[in-house]
């Protein structure tokens, strides 16, 4: 995978979705053919010999990669939506941002205890959303939890690695220290 490639296809918004929050938009990492392709062999790749049996995507960037990289490793890809979004009956877990509160829900006949999940988003920061996702994932006792993040922001004040800590495999395609 060429990390050149991605780092040059990214977009940094300033001042998004608050002031002082620099936010890295993946979306041109998705429009672009090459990118899109080397990012979904890689992270195929990372996960090939693991007994995936489904991949939950984080809304909404996590849809993107989650349900690519779901049809190539033979999973099924589950939804992980902010509240309300969901018509059948769901799991909810709450979580702190770096700039307020939001919760995420599950469909409570997505996961079962024989599955093996990889949990598939964007970003890393805080950690807020992919922690209440693997504890939204652990609710339903599955195996085993992994999680894949395009990019991992290593910033003063952002430990998202620290603070989910030892409760999935965390890999990363891309890690920023700005």
């Amino acid at each position: 995978m060429d990390k050149d490639l991605l780092i040059r296809n990214l977009r940094n918004i300033p001042d998004f979705p608050i002031p002082g929050i620099q936010f890295k938009d993946v979306s041109t990492l998705f429009k672009n053919p090459e990118c899109l392709r080397q990012m979904s062999e890689e992270i195929s790749r990372i996960y090939r010999d693991k007994s995936i049996t489904k991949v939950v995507g984080i809304e909404s960037r996590g849809f993107v990669m989650g349900a690519i990289v779901a049809d190539r490793l033979g999973a099924g890809f589950v939804m992980c939506r902010k509240p309300g979004k969901l018509p059948g009956e769901s799991r909810r877990q709450t979580y702190g941002k770096e700039y307020g509160e939001d919760a995420i829900e599950i469909h409570t006949d997505a996961l079962n205890p024989d599955d093996i999940v990889l949990i598939q988003d964007d970003l890393l920061a805080t950690g807020g959303s992919a922690k209440a996702a693997i504890d939204l994932v652990r609710s339903f006792g599955v195996k085993k939890i992994y999680c894949n993040f395009i990019i991992e922001l290593r910033i003063e004040g952002l430990k998202g690695r620290e603070f989910i800590g030892d409760s999935a495999e965390i890999s990363t395609l891309l890690t920023i220290d700005e």
